[in-house]
């Protein structure tokens, strides 16, 4: 019998033995891989009160180890608590359900302190793989605990026919895959597979539109871990209306954010990362676009909101609550960029990544390619060093 404590809505049920969503195929352990191996080996334990998801309900695993989950989105994921690293990967397809899925978490130690890059805008193709081999090197280099890139992983998804866009695909798989270490990347724009049809000639019906593609070849779209004492969200802002993009967070996902930060200590620090930024000054720089492949406002359901920023960023940051978000990482401008606002009880910081594929401008000002160095100490997320990529 699997035991587990499940969070519906922000709210805690706990359980001995837990009844089990309605249509629940999903079950699976959490274990204890005490010598890495991937494969759970007699004697190794269960690990209880690992948040698991399947990008809709979040439940802890039980005293064995165990859960269950509805099959929801076709993926299913752990959120890697602190002072463990996942052996494989965080994820796994849910298929038909048979067999139980199994999440090796080995042990490591909690640093007092660590640093991780936060990259973004790689739009990796073939002309750009000296740009994201340079990333690579510097990872190798700098040796931060782990990677985040935020967004418009590839060069084209959008515009562009399945195989090509599959390419792209595979070749960011094979390149992240190559990295000293853990990679974790959230999809922007250029990552909604199809959707411009005017110009992809690709069908709605097809498995891999919109968001499909990104899901599979990269598993979650929005999860979470915790490292050093800090939650890490990768959120999917990259929504779509139609044929055009848009920043948002839709709704499943903002049900899944409140069931995630619910399991979390009280206040635990919260780094956000996403590729469409919640605020950014570069979209005032920039200035106002009437027209063009991206101007600046759509038209959803009769409204008009901005495409280049998050129009609903005031829900999430609500959710998150502003005295706990450490800093909110955003890429899509091509721009360093660092913006702090003062609130009662604290600031809000926003900052933006340089893209990895190469130098931009600013109200006609250049801007360098880059990637910013973050140290964190005591839970204490710093301002960051920028590392221009020349």
């Amino acid at each position: 019998m699997f035991r587990a404590v499940r969070c519906v809505l922000g709210s805690l049920v706990l359980g001995g033995a837990l009844a089990p969503p309605a249509g629940a195929q999903v079950r699976g352990v959490v274990f204890d891989d005490a010598n890495a191996s991937g494969a759970r080996d007699p004697g190794e334990r269960g690990l209880a009160g690992v948040a698991v998801s399947n990008q809709a309900d979040v439940v802890l695993s039980g005293t064995d180890g165990g859960f269950e989950l509805a099959p929801a989105s076709g993926i299913v994921f752990v959120s890697v608590p602190d002072g463990r690293r996942v052996v494989g990967r965080s994820w796994q397809r849910t298929g038909s359900g048979a067999a139980p899925l199994l999440f090796a978490l080995a042990p490591m130690p909690r640093p007092a302190e660590f640093t991780f890059i936060h990259a973004s805008d790689t739009h990796l193709a073939e002309p750009s793989l000296p740009r994201m081999r340079r990333l690579r090197a510097l990872a190798d280099s700098l040796r931060p605990a782990f990677v985040l890139i935020t967004g418009d992983l590839v060069r084209d998804a959008l515009r562009v026919p399945e195989p090509e866009a599959a390419g792209y695909y595979d070749l960011f798989v094979r390149e992240t895959g190559a990295f000293p270490v853990p990679v974790h990347p959230v999809p922007g724009n250029h990552e909604l597979f199809g959707i411009e049809r005017h110009h992809s000639l690709v069908a709605e019906t097809n498995p891999m539109y919109g968001r499909g593609m990104y899901r599979h070849y990269l598993g979650p779209d929005y999860y979470s871990f915790t490292h050093g004492g800090v939650h890490f969200v990768g959120l999917n802002t990259a929504d779509h209306d139609d044929l055009w993009y848009y920043g948002h967070v839709d709704s499943l996902q903002m049900r899944w954010l409140e069931r995630d930060l619910a399991v979390l200590p009280p206040g635990m620090p919260v780094v956000t990362f996403n590729h469409i930024p919640f605020a950014s000054a570069v979209h005032d720089l920039d200035g106002f676009q009437e027209a063009g492949p991206a101007p600046t406002l759509i038209r959803i359901r009769g409204t008009s909101r901005y495409r280049h920023v998050v129009s609903n960023a005031d829900s999430v940051i609500k959710a998150v609550g502003h005295r706990r978000l450490a800093i909110a990482l955003g890429g899509h401008m091509h721009r360093r960029e660092s913006l702090a606002l003062p609130v009662d009880g604290g600031t809000i910081r926003f900052h933006q990544a340089a893209a990895v594929v190469g130098p931009a401008a600013a109200a006609g000002i250049a801007t360098p390619s880059g990637i910013t160095l973050y140290r964190v100490r005591d839970g204490v997320v710093d301002d960051g060093t920028f590392v221009p990529l020349s």
